[in-house]
């Protein structure tokens, strides 16, 4: 989108107000509200603000920092009309007060790892599934984890009480430009998911940050509390965002796809695999990032344990979608909707890259049921597993030999000091269940 169509659309949608967007390293969005007077400053790049205010940011000697926005994100916001009024959005990049990009913004940081790929002679797609609840609000307005809806996976009316909530979603992210290919009731009660169509990597990072902005703000709007923590229930699935990502070469083809290879794909592809396989468990600290994430990544609830690839196996870490051609990908399904998707999309490809760059090549892929497979089975295949909790994720990260090449040394630093912090605070609380077990006979 070029400065000029913005400028129009700003007049004919009468655009009053403007959000200049970014995220910091945890994935977390910020956000700046300007008025009109001041748009076309902020098209310039030269709204300023205080990074040392943003957590994982800069020092307070270093603070002066710029929002660059990127035009192709302006998009006027459909729940934002008041009176023929409108609002709109663009999405930023951090700059330095030197007019150099700030690469402790995780928005800049994949835009470089994506420039390394180019390199290599590759471009990224990635597609996102992000599955989330709904669950109602307590009687003093904050949310809860309850919920009377009752249906479960595919389900259809009357017992699929969010359909009016998730209906208004979809129209909204269809009148903000996303193409939707589907949306349905998922396996737990309360458990909802909308597929929105691929795109290159950094717009399918803007995407996946929009979508849950939306979510919750449409949600709300129902007097729902939306919410993509991995595990918010005990006993039930948790929340995943299995992450659909090819390579294409320069020339607009498939890398991954070769119609006279083994399951007809192409070297590259399996170089891929075998990287993400080699790294995984070195990323699961940012594809996974909670304390919680770890409660879903459990066996017996769908979510993926294993570090293990096949073409259909919904049990194995990656699983091959029987689409080929144009449509080949690798299905990553540990991520879930938490992480900061521009930090989980440079760890993958890295990762990726590095299966490639090295000429590694996959184990045998895994089609048989893994959560049926007994501990010596799992050893005799060679099946590791991910990381039990946040501490060893933390650890295997630091480990990784790519992980700070991927980040780059900034973020890389901040969100080991972030994560360690958080682990420290969890490992140190004193919690409900402990209240509950040891209080009366300790």
């Amino acid at each position: 989108m070029e400065r000029n169509e913005i400028m129009k659309i700003i007049e004919e949608k009468n655009v009053n107000f403007f959000r200049l967007q970014f995220v910091d390293i945890f994935g977390f969005m910020k956000n700046v509200a300007i008025p009109r007077s001041q748009i076309e400053k902020a098209l310039d790049g030269k709204i300023m603000f205080d990074g040392s205010s943003i957590d994982g940011f800069v020092r307070i000697n270093e603070s002066d920092m710029y929002l660059k926005p990127d035009y192709n994100s302006f998009t006027v916001l459909p729940w934002r009309t008041h009176n023929g009024v409108n609002a709109a959005r663009i999405i930023c990049d951090v700059y330095k007060s030197d007019g150099t990009p700030f690469y402790g913004c995780p928005r800049v940081n994949l835009q470089r790892v994506l420039a390394e790929a180019e390199k290599m002679g590759f471009s990224m797609n990635v597609g996102t599934e992000c599955e989330f609840f709904l669950f109602h609000m307590d009687e003093r307005g904050g949310p809860s984890i309850e919920s009377n809806d009752v249906a479960g996976y595919f389900d259809v009316d009357p017992d699929d009480t969010g359909i009016d909530c998730r209906r208004e979603i979809i129209e909204t992210l269809e009148a903000m430009g996303f193409e939707i290919e589907a949306s349905h009731h998922e396996v737990a009660e309360g458990q909802h998911e909308i597929n929105f169509k691929y795109a290159d990597a950094l717009t399918a990072a803007d995407n996946t940050v929009t979508f849950k902005w939306v979510v919750r703000s449409i949600a709300a709007k129902y007097g729902f509390h939306a919410t993509f923590m991995p595990k918010p229930v005990f006993g039930i699935n948790g929340s995943g965002m299995h992450t659909n990502q090819s390579l294409f070469n320069l020339d607009g083809t498939n890398a991954f796809y070769d119609e006279k290879g083994p399951l007809q794909l192409s070297q590259n592809a399996y170089h891929y695999i075998a990287g993400i396989l080699k790294n995984a468990k070195g990323f699961a600290a940012v594809t996974n990032p909670l304390v919680n994430s770890y409660k879903r990544l459990v066996p017996g609830y769908e979510a993926p344990v294993y570090v293990s690839w096949s073409a259909s196996n919904r049990s194995a870490l990656i699983r091959i979608p029987a689409s080929r051609g144009m449509g080949t990908r690798t299905e990553v399904r540990c991520p879930d909707p938490s992480c900061n998707p521009y930090l989980a999309f440079a760890m993958m490809l890295k990762s990726g890259l590095d299966g490639i760059e090295n000429n590694i090549s996959p184990p045998a892929s895994t089609d048989v049921d893994i959560f049926k497979m007994t501990p010596a089975e799992k050893a005799a295949a060679g099946i590791d597993s991910l990381p039990a909790n946040l501490k060893e994720a933390i650890e295997a990260f630091k480990e990784n030999p790519i992980a700070k090449d991927a980040l780059g040394p900034h973020i890389f630093e901040k969100y080991v000091e972030g994560k360690e912090k958080e682990w420290d605070e969890y490992r140190t609380a004193v919690t409900d269940w402990e209240l509950k077990n040891y209080m009366k006979n300790y």
